[in-house]
Formats: C-alpha cells, structure tokens, sequence
C-alpha cells in the first residue's frame, strides 16, 4: 500500500489560492488506484464465510490441488 508521505504532488489553486485539483506522477496514481480497488474488493468480501489456513489446506488436499 502506497504511503502518503512518498507521494510527490503539486496542487492547481483558484486565484483565491483555493486548491481546486492535485498532479501526480503517473506511476504514483496507478499505486493509489490500485490500492483503492484492492480496499474496494476486500470490502465487498467483507461478509464472506471465513475458513481457518489449517481447513483450507485440508480442502486443497481433498482436492487433489496440493
């Protein structure tokens, strides 16, 4: 997950000097998009049945996958 305090910004400003808008470097916003999607799908999991490692193995074995 990107840190804040690592990203390089600039801000666009309104002549009220009111920060209206923010650049990053491209590779910075691919991170945060990144990040974002990823919160986004731990989210949407958040109410999924949870299973113990020690089951899941067990499962995977059953399966013949490991």
């Amino acid at each position: 997950m990107i840190k804040l305090d690592n990203v390089c910004h600039q801000y666009i400003t309104d002549e009220k000097g009111k920060k209206k808008s923010v650049i990053l470097s491209i590779s910075k916003f691919q991170e945060l998009i990144k990040d974002i999607e990823d919160l986004a799908a731990v989210a949407e999991r958040r109410d999924e049945p949870r299973m113990s490692h020690k089951n899941f193995l067990a499962e995977l074995k059953n399966d013949g996958l490991i």
